[in-house]
């Protein structure tokens, strides 16, 4: 559920900015290099490749051993907000890469995937539109679990699908904070996660899959609320999450990535697929 969404922000980049989104410096003979999120001087995700045709890609590398959160904020965050919160707001964007965001409040009610599980996105829709990796004969594997929120079409072409990456793994979490969290959250969902967020419009340039469609995906990578998240994944309930979704980090036009708000108001619908040829 989109419970409000505000204007646009517009970061400046800072010392103190420890998210980067960006190119690694491509190999002779390459016509781009790996499409990153970095963290510090760190490779943190890759990410899906410049070219929009590849598959859509999140991979956790080296470099994402590191929660972000603030404790100047923990209180408020802990409690929930009720809009958007200014403070919040100002507290995340310093440490975020300069650019444009869009600020969104979201309900989510996550569950937790594995890679090669039930429930995979990689081994299940994508592979249904990609086919498995020419190279490896293998889904692609993302090196993390993450969790599912939300997906909903498009347009007939199109299907959206949102995803919450931890930087760092569930396992990694103290087990007595999620168990306090899980109480928490039986009497209330205004518990607050943070997330800077991109969209990925990604197509393969030839159909030669058994449901073709481009797919919109909708990341956010996990600042604050690690324990959070997965206490609502293991409790089944619902908490907020706001979503500093960046317009230059994005693989899309920027209209695209403005439309994400009409979107996101939409009820969750999973895809019909296409009647076999």
């Amino acid at each position: 559920m989109l419970m409000e969404t505000g204007k646009t922000r517009l970061v400046s980049e800072s010392e103190s900015s420890l998210l980067r989104f960006g190119e690694e410096k491509k190999l002779e003979g390459q016509w781009a290099g790996r499409r990153l999120l970095w963290q510090g001087a760190d490779p943190a995700f890759e990410l899906s490749f410049w070219c929009g045709t590849c598959p859509l890609l999140f991979k956790r590398l080296e470099g994402a051993t590191e929660r972000l959160s603030l404790p100047e904020v923990q209180q408020t965050l802990n409690s929930g907000i009720e809009n958007i919160d200014t403070d919040v707001l100002d507290a995340f964007a310093a440490i975020l890469p300069g650019g444009s965001y869009i600020p969104m409040l979201l309900r989510v009610q996550p569950e937790l995937v594995y890679p090669g599980r039930s429930g995979d996105y990689f081994s299940e829709e994508q592979v249904d539109t990609w086919g498995v990796s020419g190279f490896w004969g293998l889904p692609e594997y993302p090196q993390t679990p993450y969790y599912r929120t939300w997906q909903a079409p498009v347009d007939p072409s199109a299907h959206a699908f949102e995803f919450v990456v931890p930087m760092v793994p569930p396992t990694w979490n103290e087990f007595d904070r999620v168990e306090d969290y899980a109480q928490t959250l039986l009497d209330s969902s205004t518990p607050t996660a943070v997330a800077v967020s991109i969209l990925d419009v990604c197509q393969p340039a030839m159909d030669n899959g058994t449901d073709y469609y481009a797919h919109w995906g909708i990341t956010h990578f996990l600042l604050d609320g690690h324990h959070k998240m997965q206490a609502a994944a293991e409790a089944q309930r619902p908490l907020q999450l706001l979503s500093l979704l960046s317009i230059e980090g994005s693989l899309a036009e920027r209209p695209d990535v403005e439309r994400i708000v009409e979107l996101r108001a939409q009820p969750q619908a999973r895809r019909t697929a296409a009647a076999p040829r």
